[in-house]
């Protein structure tokens, strides 16, 4: 009894101990583990041009621009945009994910416009646009 550790006592039929169990399954998640998640840090944003057609209450707006994902793997971004006025304040802030549920391969770009989310106000005088969101689809 006093030769036998605690775990050669609790699984000697077995052939392995809970310790070389543990060993296994850190090896097996090691490569997961080892690829950090994207953010949003890892997308960016190009080509960003507001453009305005029609009059009146027929007036439409194009937001369009590029997204490319810089992450080492397949990732999705939901972009948000916000137009604002004179003074900076928000008048409407929308959000859409360029590729659907798609994900977005490592290097490239998909374009996007989220004009028609948007309802035109003559106030609307600037626009920010920025990654809000990234998730794996």
């Amino acid at each position: 009894m006093f030769g036998m550790s605690f775990l050669d006592n609790d699984f000697p039929s077995i052939g392995y101990t809970p310790m070389k169990t543990l060993l296994v399954a850190a090896l097996l998640l090691a490569p997961v583990a080892s690829h950090a998640a994207c953010s949003s840090t890892d997308f960016a944003i190009s080509d960003f041009k507001m453009k305005s057609t029609g009059s009146g209450t027929g007036m439409r707006l194009s937001l369009a621009g590029q997204l490319t994902n810089h992450c080492a793997s397949p990732a999705a971004a939901q972009i948000r945009i916000e137009a604002k006025d004179a003074g900076g304040k928000v008048l409407q802030s929308k959000q859409g994910w360029p590729a659907g549920t798609a994900n977005i391969g490592p290097g490239q770009s998909v374009p996007f416009d989220l004009g028609r989310l948007f309802r035109y106000e003559s106030d609307m005088q600037d626009y920010t646009v920025s990654v809000s969101e990234v998730k794996t689809w």
